[in-house]
């Protein structure tokens, strides 16, 4: 049976419950291994596992079968579509545990990193640095070794300093900076804008030169305020969607 939720769900009880499961199930689903079987267990065995009711587990389901990732069949049960395609939405919506279960699930390769000047634009999240060290890494499909986005993350240099390499190639940075090194997150924003792909871009992701491709920006927090980590993130345009949940209180 797939290993699901590798990493306790600390459901926020602020954001709807379904998301949170179905990121958290969904992370599970596209790091599954090969030899996994394919069947998934029921709604009822699911929902004990999360913790949550099977109306919840329901409506979480149905989010990943709109993705593709699963199918459902009367009586005979859901199932991990083994040819879907990995893209995603890249979602303005979720606690820290849902950015990291969201991140999960695709193959890491730490391209390089070190100090580098912090660039004008950015100069606002660190008015106290003149650098930053800087991790580049470029994430793949786990099935298909297809590039799908390459990551910049700009670090602190003394928590840079404890980031251990081995880490990033397994864990989004969020999580290497929350359970590595002992950050205390407070908050994270996201900006999500349409650019066009430069020439690094179009070769690290393998697309046609000034595609269009989704460029998110985000920036961590600590519970002091400071910023301590700057992400740019260039997702492939034929691979994500931008996608906002709006909830009616």
């Amino acid at each position: 049976m797939t290993t699901f939720a590798p990493d306790s769900l600390a459901l926020n009880r602020k954001l709807p419950l379904w998301y949170q499961v179905s990121q958290s199930l969904r992370a599970s689903i596209l790091g599954r291994r090969p030899h996994e079987p394919l069947r998934l267990p029921t709604e009822e065995r699911l929902a004990e596992h999360y913790g949550v009711s099977v109306l919840t587990m329901r409506q979480a389901l149905k989010e990943l079968e709109s993705e593709g990732l699963i199918s459902r069949h009367r009586r005979r049960g859901t199932f991990i579509e083994p040819t879907a395609r990995r893209g995603s939405p890249v979602r303005l919506l979720g606690s820290v545990d849902a950015i990291v279960a969201q991140q999960s699930g695709e193959r890491t390769e730490v391209l390089g990193h070190g100090r580098e000047p912090v660039p004008g634009e950015l100069a606002e999240y660190f008015p106290d640095l003149e650098e930053a060290t800087v991790f580049h890494r470029l994430r793949s499909d786990g099935h298909t070794g297809e590039p799908t986005n390459w990551a910049e993350n700009l670090v602190r240099p003394e928590l840079a300093d404890r980031i251990d390499l081995a880490d990033l190639s397994r864990w989004p940075m969020t999580k290497v900076l929350r359970d590595a090194v002992g950050v205390r997150i407070s908050r994270i924003t996201d900006t999500v804008e349409a650019r066009l792909a430069d020439p690094e871009t179009a070769r690290l992701l393998d697309v046609p030169l000034l595609s269009p491709i989704l460029h998110y920006t985000g920036v961590t927090y600590d519970e002091s305020g400071r910023a301590v980590d700057v992400a740019r993130i260039r997702y492939r345009g034929d691979r994500f969607s931008f996608s906002v949940t709006v909830e009616a209180t």
